[in-house]
């Protein structure tokens, strides 16, 4: 487990816990009744990224799932995600932006996962985040821009989830490098001071919620420290976001089964040999394994 400060209080991230407030689906009900998301990731030579992290959003029960992609990965995101509608941008390579009326069809919104830091790409991304009046994921290269330009922190909306890993984390708070142990005090502070949620990801993954809470994931395995793995992350996150769960309720319960999922993955052809697709492959035993007594 994580070496805590002693004056930092923390809750487990456990089994029950999750299971209290996973939902089973009722029988007369259609996907409308599970959300519509949109999913903003990938850039020519990152079509990996949004397929996992559309993969996973799936898997992760949502009723319909749109990916906005640059033109030279839609066929990609098509054959490899049948299940998912496309949304194309006006350039060929990286993201350049949504409308307005665009963006309020959706239900909630994650925006990423190997989208790259290109000049359209940074502006796009700061009007998403001000257009955005709902709870958001930002992952990935979203991060990195934000993290150089740090007045986009203040126009996040209310809890929105960031899932940086700690270095990241420690170019957003403005830090060359900040230990595991110095970044949980900021990762409080930042939740409370932002009003944002924080999934500070990696061995023990740690949660902070606006409210001054801090979680430590009780799941996971090294074989997860692999490509993708964060990718297929912001996609069950989003899945359980879009569902209708809280922020807080989303954030907690995608970290467990996304680790749930990494362990019986591990378990199947062990930590060596684990890759982020793998984690997909068994989102769906994660669910059995939390809810089935």
């Amino acid at each position: 487990m994580v070496n805590m400060q002693p004056s930092v209080n923390y809750k487990l991230i456990e089994k029950s816990l999750i299971a209290s407030f996973v939902r089973k689906r009722e029988r007369p009900s259609h996907k409308g009744d599970y959300g519509h998301g949109l999913l903003v990731a990938g850039s020519f030579g990152m079509a990996g990224a949004a397929v996992l992290a559309a993969k996973a959003a799936l898997r992760a029960g949502l009723g319909l799932l749109t990916v906005h992609v640059p033109q030279k990965i839609y066929n990609i995101i098509q054959i490899s995600v049948p299940e998912a509608i496309c949304s194309i941008d006006s350039l060929e390579t990286v993201f350049s932006g949504l409308n307005s009326d665009e963006l309020n069809r959706y239900k909630r919104v994650a925006v990423g996962p190997g989208i790259g830091k290109a000049p359209e790409t940074v502006v796009a991304l700061a009007k998403l985040i001000r257009d955005c009046d709902t709870p958001m994921i930002l992952d990935a290269d979203a991060l990195n821009i934000i993290s150089v330009n740090k007045e986009l922190l203040s126009s996040i909306p209310e809890n929105s989830i960031l899932t940086p890993h700690l270095k990241e984390f420690s170019k957003i708070v403005g830090k060359q490098s900040v230990s595991r142990k110095e970044a949980i005090k900021l990762q409080i502070e930042l939740s409370i001071n932002k009003k944002v949620i924080i999934v500070l990801k990696g061995a023990d993954s740690s949660i902070s919620t606006p409210d001054g809470e801090l979680w430590v994931n009780s799941a996971g395995n090294p074989g997860m420290a692999t490509a993708g793995s964060g990718d297929v992350l912001t996609g069950v996150i989003l899945g359980l976001l879009t569902q209708g769960y809280d922020a807080k309720q989303a954030a907690l319960a995608g970290v467990y089964l996304h680790s749930v999922a990494g362990d019986i993955a591990a378990s199947n052809i062990g930590e060596t040999s684990l890759i982020a697709s793998d984690i997909v492959d068994y989102i769906g035993e994660a669910f059995l394994k939390v809810t089935q007594q």
